[in-house]
């Protein structure tokens, strides 16, 4: 997933909004279907950190792209803007530096290694779900 998680971390989606449209829902609608029980937990969190960047007073995409550039795991992050307009959004990120504060709330919120919604676990090789294929035949 990238580091504004297909869009749900631009600000496009918030509670009690209707769901935008984008090519992206329409190649990938189970990741965007908000009657799916967990799309809706990526609403929510998604709201949750709006509020966070709000109260912060930075964008949601500056929030976002700084908590993946604080990331000590990350050498950088992929960003995949389409227009001049999207990349101007995110270039600011470079100059954000997150409080511990900031960033454990980041953590309440979801917590490291929590995938939301199954469609974005991404592929899962077969020899890690079949013990069978885990091993090497040598007889």
């Amino acid at each position: 997933m990238s580091p504004l998680a297909g869009g749900w971390l631009t600000g496009r989606y918030r509670k009690g909004r209707p769901a935008p449209t984008s090519s992206r829902a329409e190649r990938l609608p189970a990741r965007y279907d908000l009657s799916d029980p967990d799309n809706q937990r990526k609403l929510e969190a998604a709201e949750a950190l709006a509020v966070l960047a709000e109260n912060a007073g930075l964008s949601l995409i500056h929030l976002a792209l700084a908590f993946v550039l604080a990331h000590p795991a990350v050498t950088a992050p992929i960003i995949g803007p389409r227009t001049m307009e999207q990349l101007e959004s995110q270039l600011g990120a470079l100059d954000v530096t997150l409080s511990t504060d900031v960033l454990d709330a980041i953590d309440d919120i979801v917590a490291p290694g929590v995938t939301l919604a199954r469609a974005d676990n991404g592929y899962l090789p077969p020899a890690l779900q079949d013990p069978f294929l885990r091993r090497r035949r040598t007889s």
